[in-house]
């Protein structure tokens, strides 16, 4: 164990609503390290967090929530005592890992998707859908045909947009395939 080293992301089990207080624990360590010639081995710690909107006493409300909550993750140089300065730190409860072993850092594809890194896939893999957000729209087939309405996002690997049409006189956000729409 004294010699093992591993870089990268690692997964930190925390006490659920203490992420955010073990992260400013573990940054102030990261402060404490040397800097400039050096190295650091710990180098980042992040709590995934996304942006979403949520209805609050009847209004849309944009809120952060946590993607794992109890969990935060820290990019560092796996050692003996990186273990231990981690664990040091209050509010942690283990690294997440496999077991009785040394915990593995998390593969580069599942940090990518966290950190909202686009990885660039093979030409011709995705439809080119010819809507953008913005674009006023209007449905030929399904349940809402000749309604008119704004496109708000654009899903390319599933083929689908999601429009704001208005029903009833409340707009009404609907998730079709982009072949159920003509562009104006």
């Amino acid at each position: 164990m004294a010699d093992a080293k591993q870089d990268g992301w690692f997964a930190i089990q925390t006490y659920s609503g203490h992420e955010n207080k073990v992260q400013r624990l573990i940054e102030r360590k990261i402060d404490e390290e040397p800097g400039e010639g050096e190295e650091r081995e710990i180098r980042e710690v992040l709590v995934p967090t996304q942006e979403v909107m949520e209805i609050r006493k009847g209004k849309r409300v944009q809120v952060t929530k946590r993607l794992y909550p109890g969990y935060v993750l820290v990019h560092m140089l796996y050692n003996q005592r990186t273990q231990h300065a981690i664990n040091s730190v209050q509010g942690v409860i283990k690294f997440v890992g496999s077991g009785s072993g040394d915990p593995q850092p998390l593969r580069e594809e599942e940090i990518n998707k966290i950190l909202g890194v686009e990885v660039e896939e093979e030409e011709g893999t995705k439809e080119e859908i010819p809507f953008h957000v913005g674009q006023v729209v209007e449905v030929t087939q399904g349940p809402f045909t000749d309604f008119s309405g704004t496109v708000q996002e654009v899903y390319p690997d599933k083929g689908k947009v999601k429009v704001e049409v208005s029903l009833f006189g409340r707009p009404t956000s609907v998730e079709l395939d982009y072949t159920q729409l003509k562009g104006y």
